[in-house]
């Protein structure tokens, strides 16, 4: 989700953008200190969601988002209770008392991907596309499908182990499940996800793929198996 933050308060711009830089599915687009900023980047951007302060100078959040046509999904931000109910009833995503923990900010942005996640026009894989970027050490990533090897999921953050060695993102399984490309990866376990062109053999309740020159076996899961055979007989001569 391509995301700005709208507060005229740095510290809590700050705040903000050190979160969202620790969560995958966040791209931040900009931020700014007031509402004329925030109408400039979003006339340029595609802007999914916006983390919107509603005690601002000039013009209050509130009366911002009900200034736009067609505003994206806000979590509102502020030091203030008194503004909550006239917050939802603009359809708010979520609305965030300052000062915001990581943990009542990762809710709120959870609400938002659900959101997200049911609207038709946010497909998580473009049709064609050869590749992914994740955010990893504040930055984001290019790894393309092919070098990718298998994935394993580590709480609340996902490994992906590939060619180049490995790449460590926040974002959980099920999101990145339906990021990729449907027929190139298959969950084989709650915790693993493999390339299917990356498998070499089946064995039992394994799967056997090659990771740094040597053979690497991934438990497939009980649940996942019969699914996972169907596929490979599939293919099978």
């Amino acid at each position: 989700m391509n995301v700005i933050i709208v507060d005229d308060e740095p510290l809590a711009l700050e705040v903000i953008e050190t979160y969202v830089e620790q969560i995958a599915e966040l791209n931040l687009v900009g931020k700014c200190q007031n509402a004329l900023e925030a109408n400039e980047l979003l006339r340029n951007n595609q802007v999914d969601l916006m983390f919107l302060d509603i005690q601002m100078p000039q013009i209050t959040g509130i009366d911002f988002l009900k200034s736009l046509d067609n505003p994206p999904m806000v979590i509102f931000t502020t030091a203030y209770a008194d503004y909550a109910v006239e917050g939802f009833e603009l359809n708010a995503v979520d609305y965030l008392m300052k000062p915001i923990s990581l943990d009542r900010f990762m809710k709120a942005v959870n609400k938002a991907r659900e959101n997200f996640e049911r609207a038709p026009e946010s497909s998580s894989t473009e049709e064609g596309a050869e590749f992914i970027f994740v955010k990893a050490d504040k930055k984001l990533i290019k790894l393309f499908y092919k070098d990718i090897i298998y994935i394993e999921g580590l709480k609340d953050y996902v490994i992906m182990r590939h060619e180049s060695g490995r790449t460590i993102t926040l974002q959980t399984m099920k999101s990145l499940e339906k990021k990729l490309p449907e027929g190139t990866f298959k969950r084989i376990h709650r915790s693993y996800i493999v390339n299917m062109a990356k498998i070499n053999a089946v064995l039992g309740n394994m799967v056997e793929v090659t990771e740094k020159g040597q053979a690497k076996h991934i438990p497939v899961g009980k649940n996942y198996r019969e699914d996972l055979l169907t596929v490979i007989n599939q293919n099978r001569l």
